[in-house]
Order: structure tokens, then C-alpha cells, then sequence
């Protein structure tokens, strides 16, 4: 009877996770290679591709010595293989993997510069069950992407380098091998799309900007050649894309880039893949960039995505990693899958059991996924608390744990959190929110959907088991509503955009009082503001991304944790 009852709660409470948060919540693999671990030991992970297969999601990455697959976008259950080639000892580890649908079989093939990487196929990929369909796929390619076209042909597209395009080829379905020389399909124009251009500030002074992780997507007859760039170390690593009327291109660029994060605490949208649900909505998965302990320590993102009524490619990132709504239906992704619960802790008082070094505790509330705080030992009982300020309604918290003297490299199996999040109204007296005391599982970016609301102030997160290394927090994130007024709207918007380089601009607004955070919204059209940018505790901006070319359109938003503002009056800027 108690178990029936026990078993029940469970099945409620999974019943009610109706969210996610970025990053997505999967046990991460470590680096496996030491020369990449030169300022410490660290999660690592990139170049996504998630399929639907059978109704059954299934996300391929790099370096992960095995993949993911769910039924639900919410638990992700890892599947754990070394592909190993049939012909010797060795392994082939998948990097920038390419994951195919062919009729009924899906096939994988990872990274090579060689022919000597096999191409497997799998009917029953929820086990690991794969067989070789071609012992070494003898066109090779780095970063390659697989596409089915309606009419059964089958199509490879690859390339990943700052002097040369993505290159594009029918493979004939029964021998794999190529029925023509590859095709130039795109090569970056910098010169002209501002956001193309290398570096964390888009100056191109160090190296020519890198084009890579190509992706394909058929809507509506025409075809949707994605790819990211300018580096995947940046924040504003992004998916571009190109239209054409045929696989093989030729093919027209889209202005803006497609996937385009470069603010707020998970920064960075590029190199991904375009995929749909089981109601048929569009979501690209792309590549979340840290980069603090090595240039490619990374995650992944999942975004909204769609196609609006003139054929444009969007991806809706706005509140990209805040509580979003997985699908349950049919749905318009240009309207907004956010929850409308507000960050409400952003450089809020917090106090700590212990500090090591100079990682202090605030650094888990300022919202910078690059920062952490982390304790002096990995001990049970080390805490972190954050003061809300005043009485709230929390709906939802996310752990994101860092990487601070881990000792592991490449998969660990078997590897857990454990944790309590204790609440008070008073500080004085504490309730138990969330008891994570008895879980099992790798959980880096633990997010929580409370059951119910809780009325509270103080949020108490006390560790119990670390699986490597100490405890250490980059973001103590609690999603709810405050008590007070939503901001008011910005006054003195403008955007500064000289003749000198017209893909570059000053972005500069009056600050709102109560305001911690605004967002940019902009577009080539005036009812087609596709891309966000979110600033934290700044009233200005410098915008690099642009075509040079085109009219832009602006507008802005302020944000608090009590809600948003209205946007100010649409801006033009020639």
C-alpha cells in the first residue's frame, strides 16, 4: 500500500515537468584528451544532432562514447558504446558525428580526414545494436551531415575550415559511394554579414573566421543549408542558413544568422541540427559555449524553430535559457514557449559555507555561465544560500554544478549528485523544497519544476555527494515571480550606425530603474525581429552582427523579476 502510494507521488510529480531549462540536463562526458585539460579537468561536449526516430528523440554529440535517446525531450537515457571498427582493437570515437534516417535505419558515421571510418546502421538504436552498412565510408569528411530528400536520394554535406566552403554530394544508397565530385555549396562572406566575422568581439584579428557543422532541412520544397560559425569557442558562435530550390544548391544567404545566442548565462548557438517533434514543431539543437578551462569546453542548447509564412528560418531564443515548454501539441513557435517566470535572484545577497580561493559566492548569481563559486571541499554539508530579497513565488531552480579539481577524463559511469534545497521565509526557520538525498544519477545542470509554487525568501542548497572534485556552483538560478512592479519601458533607445562599417553599431538606452536585464531585438524587416540579444547590468551594446546591405529594424525590453516591459517604438536604422 505505502509503495502504491509512493509510486503514485512519483508518477504525479514526473506527470507535472512541463519545462526545461538550458543547458540541456544530460551526464556530460569529461574530456579524453589530457592536452585539452591544461587548466583543469573538465565536462566537455559539442556538435549536436538530434533525430526523431520512431517517435523516440535521439542526440548524438562529441566525444561521448556513447548517445542519448528519449521519448519525452525531458529524461534522456544514455546508451553507452565505443564504435568500434569490426577489422582491429582500436575505437573510433565520435566527433562532429553525422546521423542519418534512411527508410527504416538510421546510420551514424563520425569525423575522418581518412576513408577508415566505418558507417554503421542500426534498427534497434535504444540498445546498443548497430552493425557496419559500409566498412570505411571511403568519401570521409569532417563535420559531415546526412540528408534524406523526398524522393529517397540520399545526399553528404561536410566541411569544417577557415579557407575553404561546406562542400555538398548524392551518395548512391547502395554502395555509399559518390556518384559525382563534391560541390562547392557556401563559403562565408564576412565582408559583408557582420556576424560572420572571428572572435568574442567580432574583429577578425587573430584568425580568419572557421565554417563548419553543416545541417540540411527541406520545408515547403525549398532546402535549408544550416551552418555554424564564426568559432565555437565565442558567444556568438551561430547557425546561418542558406535557401535554394535543390539539395545541391545554388543557394541565397539569410542576412541574420538563424540560431543566435550571444547574451545571457548559456551563451552561444551554433553548429547544430534542425529536427521535429511528435507534433510535427521544428526545435534546432546547437552548441553552448564556456570555454574557460579549454577552448572547447562546451553544451548543448535546444531552441523553438520554425519557418514563418514567407519561407524565413527562425529560431526563438529569447529567453532561450530560462524555464521554456516542451511540446505537448501543435504549436507557433514564433510565439514565445517561455514560462514567464523571471530569474529572481540575479546579484542577490548570498552567503556560503566556505570559499575557495578567489571563486566567491557571488558568482553563482551573476549570471555567467564562465564564473562559479566553489567551496573549499566536496564535503557533505557545504551550502550555498541565496536571499530573494523578499517574500516570492519560486516555481523552478536549476543547479548548474562546475568543474573546480575534477579528477575524471573521458565517460564515467555511475556517477551522481546528491543535494537538499532548503527554504525559509524568515531565515530562521528552514523546510525541506527538494530532496535529491537518494538520487542515482549524473545531473550537472539539474533543473527542478516544483510541483506547486512556494511562497518563500531564502533558498538554502546543502550538498550531500559530489561525483568528482569540489562543490562548486557557476549558477544558482531560482525562476519565479516577485512581489514588486515589472520594469517600466526604456526611454532613449538609439542605435549609432556609421557609414565607416555598416554592420557594425552602438546600441545605447536610458536604464530603467528596477530593471537587471533588457533585451535587443532585432530584424531585416520590421515584423521579423528574429534575433535576441539579452544584456545583463549594461545600458549598451556594441552590435557587430549585420549585413551591410540591408535596412535593420530595433526594438528593446525591459527585465526584473516581477516581469517584463512593454517594447519601445519599433527603430529603423539604414
Amino acid at each position: 500500500m505505502i509503495i502504491s502510494f509512493l509510486l503514485a507521488i512519483w508518477l504525479q510529480s514526473e506527470a507535472q515537468q512541463k519545462t526545461y531549462c538550458n543547458p540541456v540536463n544530460i551526464d556530460y562526458g569529461y574530456t579524453p584528451i589530457p592536452n585539452f585539460s591544461q587548466w583543469g579537468r573538465h565536462r566537455a561536449t559539442a556538435d549536436p544532432v538530434i533525430v526523431n526516430y520512431k517517435g523516440d528523440y535521439f542526440l548524438f554529440s562529441t566525444n561521448q562514447w556513447g548517445y542519448w535517446w528519449s521519448s519525452d525531450m525531458i529524461k534522456w537515457n544514455f546508451v553507452s558504446r565505443k564504435f568500434l571498427r569490426p577489422w582491429n582493437e582500436g575505437y573510433d570515437e565520435l566527433c562532429a558525428p553525422a546521423v542519418g534516417i534512411i527508410g527504416d535505419t538510421m546510420v551514424v558515421f563520425g569525423s575522418t580526414y581518412t576513408s577508415n571510418f566505418t558507417l554503421w546502421m542500426s534498427t534497434n538504436p535504444k540498445t546498443d545494436d548497430w552493425k557496419p552498412l559500409v566498412d570505411s565510408l571511403s568519401i570521409g569528411g569532417w563535420d559531415p551531415a546526412f540528408f534524406t530528400d523526398d524522393d529517397g536520394k540520399f545526399y553528404m554535406y561536410n566541411g569544417s575550415s577557415n579557407s575553404f566552403p561546406l562542400y555538398g554530394v548524392e551518395l548512391n544508397r547502395k554502395t555509399m559511394q559518390a556518384s559525382k565530385t563534391r560541390k562547392e555549396m557556401y563559403l562565408l562572406e564576412p565582408w559583408r554579414y557582420g556576424w560572420q566575422r572571428f572572435g568574442e568581439n567580432m574583429d577578425n584579428t587573430f584568425l580568419d573566421p572557421f565554417m563548419e557543422g553543416a545541417w540540411m532541412t527541406k520545408h515547403d520544397g525549398r532546402y535549408y543549408l544550416q551552418y555554424g560559425a564564426p568559432g565555437t569557442e565565442f558567444s556568438g558562435y551561430a547557425d546561418g542558413v542558406v535557401v535554394g530550390d535543390s539539395p545541391l544548391g545554388p543557394f541565397v544567404p539569410q542576412s541574420m544568422p538563424m540560431s543566435y545566442k550571444p547574451g545571457g548565462f548559456a551563451r552561444g548557438a551554433g553548429h547544430g541540427a534542425t529536427f521535429h517533434d511528435k507534433w510535427d514543431n521544428y526545435w534546432h539543437v546547437s552548441t553552448i559555449a564556456i570555454s574557460v578551462k579549454n577552448n572547447f569546453e562546451r553544451r548543448i542548447g535546444i531552441w523553438p524553430t520554425g519557418f514563418d509564412k514567407d519561407g524565413v528560418m527562425y529560431c526563438n531564443t529569447a529567453f532561450g535559457d530560462y524555464p521554456t515548454y516542451l511540446p505537448d501539441g501543435r504549436e507557433d513557435h514564433l510565439i514565445s514557449r517561455f514560462t514567464g517566470w523571471m530569474l529572481l535572484n540575479y546579484q542577490k545577497p548570498v552567503t556560503v559555507s566556505s570559499t575557495y580561493g578567489s571563486y566567491a559566492a557571488n558568482h553563482a548569481v551573476d549570471e555567467n555561465i564562465k564564473t562559479y563559486w566553489s567551496a573549499t571541499t566536496s564535503d557533505e554539508n557545504e551550502w550555498i544560500q541565496s536571499d530573494l530579497g523578499t517574500i516570492s513565488t519560486v516555481n523552478a531552480v536549476q543547479i548548474n554544478y562546475a568543474d573546480q579539481d575534477v579528477e575524471f577524463l573521458g565517460k564515467s559511469l555511475g556517477v551522481y549528485h546528491q543535494y537538499k534545497i532548503l527554504e525559509s521565509k524568515d531565515g530562521k526557520k528552514w523546510n525541506l523544497m527538494v530532496d535529491k538525498s537518494k538520487n542515482t544519477t549524473d545531473v550537472p545542470h539539474d533543473y527542478i519544476e516544483l510541483p506547486n509554487p512556494v511562497q518563500t525568501r531564502y533558498l538554502r542548497l546543502v550538498n550531500i555527494h559530489m561525483p568528482t572534485g569540489k562543490f562548486a556552483i557557476s549558477g544558482f538560478r531560482i525562476f519565479g515571480s516577485g512581489s514588486g512592479e515589472k520594469p517600466k519601458v526604456v526611454n532613449d533607445f538609439m542605435v549609432l550606425r556609421t557609414e565607416k562599417d555598416k554592420r557594425s553599431a552602438w546600441i545605447k538606452w536610458s536604464p530603467v530603474d528596477n530593471a537587471y536585464a533588457y533585451n535587443i531585438y532585432m530584424g531585416t524587416e520590421p515584423d521579423k525581429l528574429y534575433n535576441t540579444i539579452m544584456v545583463y547590468g549594461a545600458n549598451e551594446y556594441w552590435l557587430k552582427t549585420m549585413d551591410k546591405e540591408k535596412t535593420y529594424y530595433f526594438t528593446i525590453e525591459a527585465i526584473n523579476e516581477n516581469g517584463i516591459s512593454t517594447t519601445f517604438p519599433l527603430l529603423k536604422s539604414e
